[in-house]
């Protein structure tokens, strides 16, 4: 049995429990002692390691599962347990809208931080971006130019667009939170979208507008490109309306 699964597990005080034990896991992800696809001891045994009922294991795996951090798998064997997941998962992007929701985060505010880390992306992107980063770009908004494109549509390869520019940087995180606040925010992405009286010639304007920014990074112009951006983002929203 690997060490991931035995040593050193310590029994947890009994307030609280399922938060002790998400910490103990926590220090053993920090510490390296545990890795994406390591395995969990079986709940049985697992919560006699931590002396801690079932149900509160159970609380606490049911928690880093809606995280994305594990993956509770029914059954025993090699396809059955708990495994690390060795990708980031939905859980960032979950905690973003239910944060939105509760009115805890100013849409500006919002809508301001999004500014900021695309501006960093795209700079990012025109000093390091390379040719099958920009033939990816090119190809999503090939796409977008359907003319049969429902809103819907439009908007998830609106989103796709700008997380792609984010990869292209290089930065695994950054191209993560660009996704999970997009997420966050595509509500306010249709709002701002559906009062328009044409939306076809807003999205054909904005497909315009994506082409010189990519047309910025191919030429490795990132002042240019932080401009267009900034414009981009600015006249959507009409952030300077909304800081009035």
């Amino acid at each position: 049995m690997s060490s991931a699964t035995q040593n050193s597990w310590e029994p947890v005080h009994k307030t609280r429990t399922y938060e002790q034990v998400m910490a103990q896991i926590e220090r053993r992800i920090l510490d390296g002692r545990l890795a994406p696809g390591d395995r969990l001891p079986s709940e049985r045994e697992f919560a006699q390691l931590l002396g801690v009922s079932r149900p509160s294991l159970r609380e606490a795996l049911r928690v880093l599962e809606a995280l994305g951090i594990v993956d509770v798998r029914p059954g025993r064997g090699p396809e059955g347990g708990t495994v690390f997941l060795g990708q980031p998962g939905t859980g960032l992007s979950m905690l973003l809208k239910m944060q939105l929701a509760l009115g805890h985060f100013d849409r500006t505010e919002v809508l301001r931080t999004r500014l900021t880390l695309e501006e960093w992306a795209i700079t990012e992107a025109a000093r390091h971006a390379t040719s099958a980063d920009h033939h990816a770009l090119r190809e999503i908004l090939d796409e977008m130019d359907g003319p049969e494109l429902t809103t819907g549509d439009f908007h998830r390869l609106d989103t796709e667009f700008h997380v792609r520019i984010a990869e292209s940087t290089g930065n695994s995180l950054a191209a993560h939170l660009m996704a999970s606040l997009r997420t966050a925010i595509q509500r306010q992405m249709v709002e701002a979208h559906e009062p328009l009286e044409d939306r076809r010639v807003t999205s054909q304007r904005l497909h315009r507008e994506h082409l010189a920014l990519v047309q910025a990074i191919e030429d490795h112009d990132a002042e240019r490109a932080v401009a267009l951006l900034r414009g981009h983002i600015n006249d959507f929203y009409r952030l300077d309306d909304v800081e009035r």
